[in-house]
């Protein structure tokens, strides 16, 4: 679609830097500062313009992006509306709501589309923050602090007069006030507001508007909101743009609203008695470009569908400013709505969506709830925990490792993933593959956990052993007696085995799903003409297998044979080889990467489709893995990676 650029100030360049890979372009650019647009233009080959009614009639370009400064932003929007064209505007819409309502009403009446920035809304660390909530991690949530520091425009900007002339709310207030609108839905009301004017006697250019402004805001259907914003602090401050929003259930930090590139650390999640944790990508994410906002306007018109919902955002945000201004000069609390626009209708969806048709959904990494480390049984109550903090919603339990009470009281505490959000596998133990065995396992397993069924169920190895009884709460027992029930031996002290071919396990297992304990069914450390059999006689395919699988042990050929066969790949002890993080080739490729020798197995298999569980017991450890997934490696460095393979390598 052909657009026209109103507006070639600083921030148009920001804007054109992203046509090459959008489905726009640019036909002419406006400009009152003629050398101004013939610049911008002369690197697009297009014309240029010096007035609006004239480019306007020139250009076949059905979409506006008005780029003009603050207080200009309404009446160029108003006069391309007038001429049938679509609008996307910088932030803000207008400078006062009723203005801001009257625009959407006209694009609504002539069935055209209008947008408005911030697309920080839309931006990686914003969408990592929402889907924390739509977790509902934090419960309902009461108050919040968001910050706007804009910092001395005079400093950073070459015309800082549009800024001064306005005030922090609506070129860095809007920013925090938009994402909030997006998430919680409309302010009913300021409750108060204050505003001064401090700015250094030297500067040369004073504010027209006060310099910063301090608000409490009332939003219908989720928190009070304090909302600081300023030219006179720096942009630089601590706060800068963040947003800490406090529930019942824990506390979310987003360091910056305006962000638009992908950041490991913006976003933090501290629960209940705990610090913030962070909570990083877990898969790759590209920033969000100027530009994208534009594009998906435009195929909102494509669609026959011209889109105005960030429009009515930005004109409730615009009211919302107004608002507190009102308040900070007469008083508070003023009603939003006695500003003269409608509040948006209907905000930003929480939900997560599905990754693929997969029958499984399997995150990109799972936590290893296994309590044995090195030599010995440790307790893991708070490593599962704080990777809950960190964002894993895979998690690996099993019977054999005795903690299941304790993740469950985990799961049904306040702050916990709700329960859709997590993927929870289970193991049956090799002692309990007779089927009456193997169903009180799977059952009481679901109740040490405290959930209906298991996303997935499997068998923990493909051979059984002698039954020697239950395994409830194994991490209660004594080590001797643990070992005694889940390693039987005989008289000379070798494994005492069951027969129970793989087939009649497999088929016990399906027991579980017919009982719906269990939406899909695995098995673990299983071999491919294992495999095969399991294909070959079960009824209900496996959806599932988790293997050792690490540099030294890649089992390649497996890993195809469920990727033709849909089945999804689990890596168990992905770190865990001797000497593997020593190995030099880890080094090299991490340096590429800046990731760790750790950080480059755990990044080999996400780029490979395989999800690793590492099962680390620091805050440091389990957050560095979880963002090292979000990392693709080149083919040729996961040859290398795989180049390791020890043909004799055993555990």
């Amino acid at each position: 679609m052909h657009c026209l650029f109103v507006g070639a100030g600083s921030i148009a360049s920001s804007y054109a830097d992203g046509l090459a890979k959008s489905e726009l372009t640019l036909a002419g650019v406006c400009d009152l500062d003629a050398d101004r647009a013939e610049t911008l233009a002369a690197d697009h080959d297009c014309p240029a313009f010096a007035d609006l009614d004239a480019a306007l009639d020139a250009l076949d370009a059905p979409l506006v992006v008005n780029l003009t400064s603050h207080a200009a932003h309404a009446a160029i929007t108003r006069t391309a509306l007038d001429a049938g064209r679509h609008v996307y505007s910088e932030k803000p819409l207008a400078l006062d709501g009723e203005t801001a309502g009257e625009l959407v009403e006209i694009a609504s009446e002539r069935n055209l589309a209008l947008g408005c920035a911030p697309a920080s809304v839309d931006g990686p660390t914003q969408q990592r923050a929402r889907r924390l909530l739509g977790e509902g991690r934090l419960g309902p949530v009461q108050l919040a602090y968001a910050h706007a520091h804009v910092g001395r425009v005079t400093d950073w900007h070459d015309r800082p007069d549009s800024f001064l002339s306005i005030g922090p709310l609506y070129d860095g207030g809007v920013y925090p006030l938009s994402l909030l609108v997006a998430w919680f839905g409309p302010v009913d009301r300021v409750r108060v507001a204050d505003s001064l004017n401090p700015w250094p006697e030297r500067e040369p250019k004073q504010p027209a508007a006060d310099s910063h402004v301090e608000s409490t805001l009332a939003f219908r259907a989720g928190p009070t909101v304090r909302l600081t914003a300023s030219f006179y602090a720096p942009h630089r401050s601590r706060e800068f743009y963040g947003l800490e929003l406090h529930g019942d259930d824990g506390s979310l930090s987003l360091d910056n609203t305006g962000r638009m590139e992908p950041e490991s650390e913006a976003v933090q999640y501290g629960g209940l008695g705990r610090s913030y944790t962070t909570v990083p990508p877990q898969s790759p994410t590209d920033a969000r470009g100027y530009i994208d906002a534009v594009d998906d306007l435009a195929a909102s018109v494509a669609a026959g569908e011209p889109d105005r919902r960030t429009a009515r955002r930005g004109a409730h945000v615009v009211a919302v400013c107004n608002a507190i201004e009102t308040a900070a000069a007469e008083g508070g609390p003023v009603d939003v709505s006695s500003h003269g626009v409608t509040v948006p209708d209907e905000t930003q969806s929480t939900a997560t969506t599905a990754s693929d048709d997969h029958p499984l959904s399997v995150p990109p990494i799972g936590f290893g709830c296994s309590r044995y480390r090195g030599d010995e049984y440790v307790d893991r109550k708070a490593s599962i925990a704080t990777a809950l903090d960190a964002g894993y919603r895979l998690l690996d339990s099993a019977e054999l490792y005795g903690n299941e009470f304790r993740i469950g009281e985990l799961l049904a505490a306040p702050g916990s993933p709700d329960r859709d959000h997590l993927t929870i596998l289970g193991k049956v133990w090799r002692t309990n593959h007779r089927q009456e065995h193997l169903l009180a396992a799977c059952e009481g397993s679901l109740d040490e956990l405290g959930i209906d069924a298991f996303d997935c169920y499997m068998l923990h190895w493909p051979e059984a052993w002698a039954h020697q009884g239950r395994l409830d709460r194994l991490a209660e027992k004594p080590v001797d007696e643990q070992e005694a029930l889940t390693f039987p031996t005989d008289d000379d002290g070798e494994i005492q085995t069951a027969s129970i071919p793989l087939a009649e396990a497999w088929a016990n297992l399906e027991t579980v799903v017919e009982r719906g304990w269990a939406e899909t069914l695995g098995v673990c450390n299983v071999s491919q003409p294992q495999l095969e059999t399991i294909l070959e006689s079960g009824s209900i395919p496996p959806a599932v297998i988790q293997i050792e699988r690490h540099p030294y042990q890649p089992q390649s050929e497996l890993v195809e044979f469920c990727r033709d066969h849909d089945i999804a790949v689990v890596a168990h002890s992905p770190l865990s080889a001797p000497g593997l993080l020593d190995e030099p080739v880890l080094a090299e490729i991490g340096e590429k990467y800046d990731l760790s020798p750790a950080g480059v197995v755990l990044a080999w298999n996400a780029t490979r489709g395989v999800a690793p569980i590492p099962s680390s017991t620091t805050t440091d450890h389990i957050v560095a893995n979880a963002a090292a997934v979000a990392t693709r490696l080149a083919p040729d460095d996961c040859s290398r990676i795989e180049d390791l393979r020890d043909p004799e390598f055993s555990r």
